[in-house]
């Protein structure tokens, strides 16, 4: 089916001419001819002409004459780190909502010429001024999705329901874990009933502490070494992202795939403009071209996540049509979304994921303080305290104890003098 339409597409396109309006005048976009434009994005996430579907780069260079250089990278840290240390030089570069937001922050992304993208008309507004870029500046809307629970058949029992499922000693040896800190942590917060966005130490050791219990049941921290490891059917258990998954299912059909009932990040990826770009109207040029109907669908077909335009998810040829998974009710469960954090939270996130991914547990473990008590969850303040937030507390109350006995001592011995 999905070979079918992409052959459909292919011969659309191929018909089809393009006719836009730009502020960029023609002869200013005939002088981009024979220059270079550097993309930077996610493994596996455009059209590039497999199975007979479009080669969207390729289409891209056929039409302007324009060298696409294309790199790509496997999580938001480590796109931001590459860029952040100065040694490479892109023009376009597809990023998350929340990363999105600290490169605005930080300087990193140049401000878009809409009146270069026309194709921005197919962005409807539900889409439009989102809270990592407010005033809709800077980003374009490339992809929408959620991450859930993808589970083996042959190898999970029924159904999960919860996250807590990564947890279950059941399944030792054969659960997976995002091997980045943001979406691993959510997890252990979505388990906690905490937001994803809180500035609390506490809230965030109290999820730290949480994710070094998993470590009793070995998960294997994987990005898209994921694929192989599901498809193969070696693994019962992995968190991912939903259009990832009906890659998956493709591949194998004992997959299946649930969103957890404590609830799952909702997110949009996004195409920028580096700030310093070297060929800005070229990056304009290309992040309308993604927009173009037919390229937008075939994008939608190849990576199978939501797309954010109107012309793709409205259109009944389109594979994800109406899909459940990939567009569910609105409300039908809980989501949050990611949103920039202080410097000083990102910082001890870093340094608790370090902890973590280093942590050897021991014979004693944080399960029965998790799950074995009367709440399963935090409180509306998300600062109850575990094993690890406890032990914290009784060395701070020790020593104010210490101080106290201290001062009462001096007291004491000062009036006993005054009266001698």
């Amino acid at each position: 089916m999905k070979r079918i339409s992409a052959l459909i597409i292919a011969l659309i396109l191929a018909l089809t001419p393009l006719e836009l309006s730009y502020a960029a005048s023609d002869s200013e976009i005939e002088a981009l001819r024979g220059t270079k434009l550097y993309v930077y994005n996610w493994g596996e996430y455009i059209s590039d002409g497999q199975d007979g579907t479009i080669d969207v780069n390729a289409e891209f260079e056929k039409k302007y004459g324009i060298k696409v250089v294309y790199d790509t990278f496997d999580n938001n840290e480590v796109m931001y780190s590459k860029l952040k240390s100065g040694g490479v030089s892109y023009d376009v570069v597809i990023p998350s909502d929340y990363m999105i937001a600290r490169m605005i922050k930080e300087g990193m992304l140049e401000k878009i010429d809409f009146d270069n993208i026309p194709n921005y008309k197919y962005i409807p507004e539900k889409y439009r001024n989102l809270n990592y870029d407010p005033d809709n500046e800077y980003s374009i809307p490339f992809t929408v999705s959620y991450v859930g629970l993808i589970y083996n058949t042959k190898m999970v029992d029924e159904a999960p329901t919860s996250w807590k499922a990564l947890w279950d000693k059941k399944y030792a040896n054969s659960i997976l874990m995002f091997n980045n800190p943001r979406d691993a942590f959510a997890i252990a917060q979505s388990i906690l009933g905490m937001d994803y966005n809180m500035e609390s130490d506490v809230a965030w050791r109290t999820a730290a502490a949480l994710l070094k219990e998993q470590k009793t049941v070995s998960p294997v921290y994987v990005n898209d070494e994921v694929f192989l490891k599901m498809e193969s059917g070696e693994d019962a258990l992995a968190p991912y992202y939903v259009g990832d998954y009906l890659t998956m299912h493709d591949n194998n059909e004992d997959l299946a795939f649930v969103y957890p009932k404590e609830g799952v990040n909702y997110f949009v990826d996004a195409a920028c403009i580096l700030s310093g770009a070297k060929n800005k109207l070229a990056a304009e040029l290309y992040l309308n071209f993604l927009n173009e109907p037919e390229i937008a669908l075939a994008n939608a077909e190849y990576i199978c996540y939501g797309s954010p335009n109107e012309a793709v998810y409205t259109n009944p040829e389109y594979s994800y049509y109406e899909d459940e998974l990939l567009y569910p009710e609105e409300g039908a469960f809980q989501t949050q979304m990611f949103k920039n954090l202080s410097p000083e939270t990102l910082a001890l996130m870093s340094t608790l994921w370090d902890d973590v991914k280093n942590y050897i547990p021991s014979g004693n473990s944080y399960a029965s303080i998790f799950f074995g008590g009367e709440e399963n969850a935090l409180g509306a303040d998300a600062e109850k305290m575990t094993a690890e937030t406890v032990k914290y507390a009784i060395c701070i109350g020790v020593f104010l104890l210490l101080c106290a006995a201290f001062l009462i001592f001096r007291f004491i011995r000062k009036k006993y003098r005054e009266n001698v």
